[in-house]
């Protein structure tokens, strides 16, 4: 008998049992289930077969690629520029730009520390590559996996070939055939061409093509001519030409450019070809003004300016408008903005003497800049930049460098009203609420100390007034206690939604940002209350129309967005804004041809001054900023056309006043339908400010008495009892009796004498 026999008779009689699992398997039996499904397939031969396949397929994919892509004979229709057609709203030619602004200079006309400065911000290894940095791009697509940006490694061979002979299409077929083309490119060029092309094709701003036309433009020298420095900010401008033209950066892109400018000059001695001493001595070089283009005269070129930056916000760019055949149709209506021009001219210009420097000098300071907005469609109708870019390069319709002040604090209000905050003791805040409105009142409940001070030190309500009389008067106390309450940091992102910008130096936890600390332009600020108008549903103005190219089309972003704050918030800070036309600060835009919402804002030392109103069918935005035309530092307003303090109720107000008047003139004008708003329950005993006229005409606070108001009696300030009537008129309510009768047996508080009124009264930031 064989062992196998044997073992199985064994079995049989009941012996041992046959081996199983790892004895099994030494004795030579199967073991285990077979592989099924995917895991037949995967095992170390079929992965490494696979990966050696695909890499072999990539390199055959890659020769392919490098011989069917030939390298194109002649340049792009682009690289010659055309002209482009600007048109007003209503399809009539405004303007046409793009007459070709480049001279080819030869690599021997532009200093070599000028080249290196290029070399050493965008493509160190130039002289070293083939054209294109394998590494660098795998360095721009990982940081652009981790979210730091799209940085795309090109090479100036890349640059080069990208705007001489292709597009600024972002494909990914037209980034393979730049590479493709850029080695070839560099076998056949030696480097200095390629680099001279480079410098010759690049777009700098101010229509200028090429390093010498950007020496002319920026510096008034030939490319020959031009210092480390200059070229060392040239290097850094084409980055973003709008943003980092000093002569007309914010502070932000001033900021951004001096980055970009110093790390120029350390890649240079990391190169070695800058020494540390020298490199230290090295200053950001200021450039000449910028000369206005023809066909940019008047309003024109900042109308232009404002619908460029429009484009690139939304992904055009600023050199592919350059390079032209685009039909650029702007929502200007020409009527309202030859009505816009004409009140900046009749209320503010013509009282100005900007000639008499010695007794006027605060006339050579005044800037103007104003926006208005269809309060139905969004659009931007009208836009004042300023006297003329051949004068003032940069708008001041978009200039962000001053603070909106006192504007700011309906942006408070909404902050309480939509997140339900209360007072300190509690009670909700309404539009008739009550606060202490005594100047110099320390805000309770903040970990920063602030005690802000009442314009002309006045205490308020003695001391007691409701929210809808501190904004009717601008109280700052109020204003700062209320901040407090409703937590700053839920404001700013209130602000926020409602379209202003996040820019530096916006203090998140500061109660004196109630006071309007943060910057702000007039198209911001037209949005924000635009949406107030359009019952929290958000705006943001736009100035195109549409924006056609020969070769693709652009289609502008609808200016309404989603629900970004309550209805009934809305619509209570526009009942709100109402009664400071009709009560407060905001009586000098009064009128029976229109009902309208409005706030004034004042900055700190009077540098700047607003007036923000809007009425069912308009926003304008009107600001004042005083500029001093030598330093560009800002100074005060105060002694305008020989007047007082130029708060946001005196020229801001008439020009808003002026112009709303004459578009509106013919027109049915309608009524703000605030069915939703929530004044609240009037809460006493207090003390009001009532609004009274002195003998220049101006509005001054003057503090008197009033007693406990039963629920249901009207506010003083003419506000009324919760949600109003909605059959009733707000045009011309009876104006607050001064000095009601208390309720016999209330004790009344002692009241402060005011000081004598100002020219122009406005709550001053502090």
């Amino acid at each position: 008998m064989g062992r196998a026999d044997a073992r199985r008779a064994q079995q049989q009689r009941g012996g041992r049992k046959a081996p199983t699992g790892r004895a099994a398997g030494r004795a030579g039996k199967p073991t285990g289930k077979k592989r099924s499904g995917i895991r037949r397939f995967l095992n170390w031969k079929t992965i490494l077969g696979t990966f050696l396949g695909g890499i072999l397929l990539l390199i055959a994919g890659a020769f392919a690629l490098y011989f069917s892509v030939d390298e194109p004979t002649d340049p792009n229709k682009t690289a010659v520029l055309q002209s482009n057609t600007f048109k007003w709203a209503d399809g009539s030619v405004m303007t046409r730009t793009g007459k070709m602004n480049r001279e080819i200079v030869s690599i021997d006309k532009i200093p070599e520390d000028v080249r290196t400065a290029f070399i050493a911000i965008e493509n160190k290894t130039f002289y070293k590559d083939r054209g294109v940095d394998f590494v660098g791009i795998a360095r721009g697509a990982f940081n652009t996996l981790r979210g730091k940006g799209t940085a795309g490694g090109s090479t100036i061979t890349q640059q080069y070939v990208k705007n001489y002979y292709l597009t600024q299409d972002q494909s990914a077929t037209r980034k393979l055939r730049e590479m493709v083309i850029s080695l070839k490119v560099d076998q056949r060029m030696e480097k200095d061409d390629i680099l001279a092309g480079y410098l010759n094709t690049n777009f700098y701003g101010r229509n200028a093509y090429g390093i010498q036309a950007a020496a002319q433009a920026y510096y008034g020298v030939d490319s020959d001519k031009l210092t480390l420095e200059q070229g060392a900010y040239l290097a850094s401008v084409i980055q973003a030409p709008s943003q980092y033209d000093l002569a007309t950066a914010g502070p932000n892109g001033r900021r951004l450019v001096t980055i970009r400018f110093n790390a120029v000059l350390d890649n240079m001695v990391e190169m070695g070809k800058l020494d540390k001493a020298k490199r230290d001595t090295l200053h950001l070089p200021e450039p000449i003004k910028p000369k206005p283009q023809p066909g940019m005269d008047g309003q024109k070129g900042y109308l232009i300016q404002a619908a460029k930056q429009e484009l690139s916000r939304q992904g055009v760019k600023e050199a592919d408008i350059a390079a032209g055949g685009w039909t650029i149709t702007l929502n200007i209506d020409k009527k309202k903005q030859a009505a816009l021009e004409k009140a900046v001219q009749d209320e503010l210009e013509s009282k100005l003497d900007r000639k008499d420097v010695k007794d006027r000098p605060q006339d050579q300071s005044v800037q103007a800049g104003a926006t208005s907005v269809d309060a139905k469609t969004g659009n931007i109708v009208a836009m004042y930049g300023g006297v003329g870019l051949a004068e003032k390069a940069e708008s001041n319709a978009l200039r962000t460098d001053y603070q909106p002040g006192s504007t700011f604090k309906p942006i408070v209000l909404a902050t309480a009203l939509e997140t339900g905050a209360k007072t300190q003791d509690g009670r909700p805040i309404t539009p008739n609420a009550l606060y202490d409105g005594t100047s110099k009142r320390a805000v309770v409940g903040s970990d920063t100390p602030f005690a802000p001070q009442n314009q002309d030190d006045i205490n308020y309500g003695d001391p007691m007034l409701t929210v809808q009389e501190a904004t009717n008067s601008s109280v700052n106390s109020v204003y700062a206690q209320m901040i407090v309450d409703a937590k700053p940091q839920e404001v700013k992102k209130t602000a926020i939604a409602l379209g202003m910008k996040d820019r530096d130096g916006w203090p998140a936890d500061k109660p004196a940002m109630s006071l309007g600390t943060m910057s702000a332009n007039t198209v911001e600020m037209a949005g924000v209350y635009a949406t107030f108008g359009n019952h929290g549903k958000k705006v943001t103005p736009t100035i195109v129309k549409s924006a056609e190219h020969v070769d693709a089309d652009h289609k502008p972003l609808s200016p309404f967005g989603a629900q970004v704050i309550k209805r009934e918030t809305a619509d209570t800070v526009t009942k709100v804004l109402t009664g400071v036309v009709q009560d407060g600060s905001g009586k000098a835009v009064r009128s029976d041809a229109y009902q309208a919402a409005g706030k004034t804002g004042t900055t700190e030392s009077n540098v700047a001054a607003w007036f923000t109103g809007y009425t069912p069918e308009l926003v304008t935005v009107v600001a004042m900023f005083g500029e001093d035309p030598n330093s560009h530092a800002q100074v005060t307003l105060t002694g305008t056309a020989g007047k007082g303090r130029a708060g946001g109720s005196s020229f801001p107000a008439q020009i808003w006043q002026a112009y709303t008047t004459a578009v509106l003139s013919g027109v049915k004008t309608g009524e703000f339908d605030l069915s939703d708003a929530n004044m609240g329950t009037p809460v006493g005993p207090t003390r009001t400010a009532v609004p009274s006229t002195g003998p220049t005409g101006s509005v001054s606070p003057t503090p008197s008495s009033s007693g406990t108001r039963p629920t249901g009696s009207p506010d003083p300030s003419g506000s009324g009892t919760g949600k109003p009537d909605p059959t009733s008129s707000t045009k011309n309510p009876t104006p607050p009796t001064k000095n009601p009768t208390p309720p016999t047996g209330d004790p009344q508080p002692p009241t402060k004498k005011p000081t004598p009124p100002p020219l122009f009264p406005e709550a001053p930031q502090q």
